[in-house]
């Protein structure tokens, strides 16, 4: 197999476990969020330490954390995705899995509205067309269901501030996620301890402490690692194999998987407000995944071009 074959087959298999990842947490819906942010936190952490250790890159991690610039950019996007983690393992367990799947099929909508305003990248025609379309299904849905879809906001907003931040970081992907869980893995340890030793109930007004109680949930707990890990890890494997055109419309198969979870297995009602919001997201996707192959193919014969023409002179 090719090594671009290999790649679409590592960022598939990565969107698949995202993708269907709100059934997993939906077994952990009895444990308060924090409770399972916090072990998702340190158990993600330790399958990124074997990892490291495993390749010898453990150094490169040190360096990251213990330069001041850095550090600074690795908490502002652990406290990023920390926050992303938790609203989407509520949403699960608060039966808003609908609007978590609409988050991410926004997102990368948000990305580029976040490039314009922090980086002023260009935005052609095309693209502020789509940015349009989705600002347009979220009044649509606000107006209709008489209140903003708050999940799918700051589920979008707080992975594009991530992903800005992480564009001032020097390191890989595998690299700055062991950094961001270990600068938040000491605020993880506090509060299970808090929960375990001073019934500590947190956002949601209850205390369970089972880690240690009921080994299935134990086990379930534990393997929130594994299930953090392992698509990052594929996902880095792809990102370096395949262009970054065809790494966007893989990630589209994540945010289509949790909506018929959600529709299918969860039996989340869709109003026809969704009805309507969700068409004009896929439509701004399609525009904006057009626009971007396009533009990428120009890129390519224009690289070409020049490749040849120095050739020819040489």
């Amino acid at each position: 197999m090719s090594e671009s074959g290999k790649g679409i087959w590592a960022m598939v298999a990565a969107c698949v476990v995202w993708g269907l990842s709100p059934m997993y947490y939906k077994l952990l819906a009895h444990v308060p969020p924090l409770e399972v942010l916090s072990h998702r936190t340190l158990w993600a952490l330790a399958i990124f330490a074997l990892v490291l250790t495993m390749q010898g890159r453990v150094g490169v991690l040190v360096s990251l954390v213990t330069t001041r610039r850095s550090l600074l950019l690795v908490i502002l996007a652990g406290l990023m995705i920390s926050l992303n983690w938790f609203v989407f393992i509520l949403s699960i367990q608060i039966g808003r899995a609908v609007e978590a799947s609409l988050g991410y099929f926004i997102f990368p909508l948000v990305a580029v509205l976040l490039g314009r305003l922090v980086f002023k990248e260009s935005l052609s025609r095309v693209k502020r067309g789509a940015v349009a379309l989705a600002a347009m299904a979220i009044i649509i849905l606000t107006l209709g269901l008489g209140v903003p879809p708050y999940v799918s906001l700051v589920l979008a907003f707080s992975f594009g501030f991530y992903g800005v931040i992480k564009k001032g970081l020097q390191a890989g992907p595998v690299i700055s996620v062991t950094g961001e869980v270990l600068v938040l893995a000491p605020l993880a340890v506090i509060w299970l301890l808090g929960v375990h030793f001073g019934g500590w109930q947190g956002l949601v007004g209850r205390n369970l402490a089972i880690f240690g109680h009921d080994l299935g949930d134990s086990l379930l707990l534990a393997l929130s690692g594994l299930l953090t890990a392992s698509p990052l890890i594929l996902f880095s494997y792809a990102s370096q194999r395949l262009p970054l055109s065809a790494v966007g419309l893989l990630q589209y198969i994540n945010p289509s998987l949790q909506f018929l979870v959600a529709l299918l297995i969860f039996a989340e009602p869709v109003t026809s407000w969704h009805l309507i919001a969700f068409p004009l997201i896929w439509v701004a996707l399609t525009i904006y995944s057009l626009d971007a192959l396009s533009q990428e193919r120009r890129a390519r014969r224009s690289a070409t071009r020049v490749g040849t023409s120095s050739t020819t002179l040489t």
